[in-house]
């Protein structure tokens, strides 16, 4: 059989108990491939003891770019593990992805056990689906990344690859959950010389020097995702165009929402704003977003 770690957190749990780490196909049944890439793959899965949905992502060890030490282990585990246990040792929040067990598995590399909406789907596929999202949808997703992120800066992590693609939908409640920290980073007020995220997405200052500062980074990215969600795609592609940083509104969107968008993909980090004036911009106090009902959600018209 093969045998599994178990994490830290859940160390703590049982101690005390005089067992062995159970190996990882007795906890838990790996299903099929929901995707995969260079941080590797993720697969439905689901817990053996209660049949929880989850899902699992394996990171082949020499795919690691960032290794990171845990108390207790051993050996270094990937960055990605680190950051995600830290915000489990915090209490997690409900628009981050929470981590529930991992193990490294020999000839396997490491298995993540993360949770999975029961009714997720990604965002770039959501936007896809629909079109553009009436900006009192949009609303209600922005502010809960927004919220999620500052919670991530609060607890010394920074994602630095946030992108539709790695914000999940749970299409029955309309809640978010921020995925993906195979790009992260420990947070850090000095720059950053190295960038493992999404190049569309990337701000001017890392095309022209490469170099950035995560909360300048993060505020970037957020405008290029609100640009995706209310115009349905993302304001620039080529390089020439992000260090322009003159977004073309292709669709009628209203000027608070304007004004943001354009705040955030300001050309000087220094003139773009932190998290906090983001959620106290007039466009985001217009009144919190009421749940769309589902009738008007599945196939806008382009």
């Amino acid at each position: 059989c093969i045998m599994g770690k178990l994490s830290s957190a859940y160390r703590q749990l049982t101690e005390g108990v005089s067992q062995l780490p159970e190996p990882f196909d007795s906890q838990y049944h790996c299903g099929a491939l929901l995707g995969s890439g260079g941080f590797g793959s993720v697969f439905s899965g689901q817990r053996l003891c209660d049949g929880l949905q989850v899902a699992i992502k394996q990171i082949s060890r020499d795919r690691v770019q960032q290794w990171a030490r845990l108390p207790g282990e051993v050996g270094p585990v990937p960055m990605e593990i680190a950051l995600l246990q830290r915000l489990v040792e915090v209490g997690g929040h409900a628009s981050v992805v929470r981590m529930l067990d991992w193990f490294e598995v020999e000839g396997r590399g490491f298995l993540l056990v993360l949770e999975r909406p029961p009714h997720g789907q990604d965002l770039f596929d959501f936007i896809t689906e629909r079109g553009a999202l009436p900006e009192r949808l949009a609303l209600r997703f922005f502010r809960q990344i927004v919220e999620g992120l500052r919670f991530l800066h609060a607890h010394g992590v920074v994602h630095r690859d946030i992108k539709d693609e790695n914000i999940v939908v749970d299409t029955r409640t309309l809640d978010v959950k921020i995925i993906d920290f195979g790009s992260g980073a420990p947070l850090k007020e000095t720059p950053y010389s190295e960038f493992e995220g999404t190049r569309v997405y990337s701000p001017p200052e890392w095309i022209v020097s490469q170099s950035y500062e995560a909360v300048p980074l993060t505020v970037w990215s957020l405008g290029v995702l609100l640009f995706d969600m209310v115009c349905g795609d993302i304001p620039f592609e080529r390089d020439q165009d992000i260090v322009g940083a003159a977004p073309v509104f292709t669709r009628r969107v209203s000027k608070e929402c304007q004004s943001l968008i354009r705040w955030c993909l300001s050309y000087r980090p220094e003139e773009r704003p932190t998290l906090e004036e983001i959620l106290s911009h007039p466009w985001m106090e217009g009144g919190e977003a009421e749940e769309e009902e589902h009738s008007s959600l599945p196939n806008q018209s382009l």
